[in-house]
């Protein structure tokens, strides 16, 4: 996989359900960091607020699509606007593939070729599943067994893209921006 000088400074994060990436997402904002919020979120709320049946207990494949396409849209709104600084998104365009992967439906081949061409960083980092932290919601409804099963199939299916896997500690959010801003200041040296 190539990495242009655009796609070197857009970083995912990546895991299960409730290992804590919004609220690092939220940390790293409100230290100046452009983020980009999770579009699976974004649709279960447009979904139920609409009565829609694009919701991953209703029709997957459907929620998958909505989730793939508006994952799309972020990326080339972000490549567009965004400058120097890096830019870090609450998960990327593979997670809807292992999203699929988990719930063992078909990925579409034009999904395939546009998750090949679309390029973030090379360094993927990903938030173990954290059973003290894990909480349901509205929008978040799977069991931690299905987080953890979650986790395990976004690791493989970023290695299987060919990004390099980070995982973060279970530490405070202040340790993990550290831990994150390290690497990255790291391999900008290099």
């Amino acid at each position: 996989m190539k990495n242009n000088n655009t796609s070197q400074k857009l970083y995912i994060l990546t895991g299960g359900p409730g290992a804590g990436k919004t609220t690092l997402l939220e940390a790293l904002s409100a230290i100046g960091f452009t983020t980009v919020p999770e579009e699976g979120r974004k649709i279960i709320k447009e979904q139920l607020n609409s009565n829609g049946n694009g919701l991953p207990w209703i029709d997957k494949e459907l929620f998958a699509k909505l989730m793939f396409e508006a994952s799309v849209k972020s990326y080339q709104k972000i490549v567009e606007i965004s400058g120097t600084d890096p830019v870090f998104f609450d998960r990327g365009i593979l997670d809807t593939i292992g999203y699929l992967k988990l719930e063992k439906l078909p990925v579409a081949k034009e999904m395939d070729r546009i998750a090949h061409e679309i390029q973030y960083n090379t360094d993927v980092f990903i938030l173990p599943p954290w059973k003290e932290i894990y909480e349901n919601d509205p929008e978040r409804k799977q069991t931690f067994e299905i987080a953890e099963r979650t986790f395990e199939c976004m690791y493989k299916t970023y290695r299987e893209y060919g990004y390099h896997i980070i995982e973060i500690p279970r530490i405070t959010v202040e340790k993990r921006i550290r831990f994150i801003l390290e690497i990255i200041q790291e391999h900008h040296k290099n």
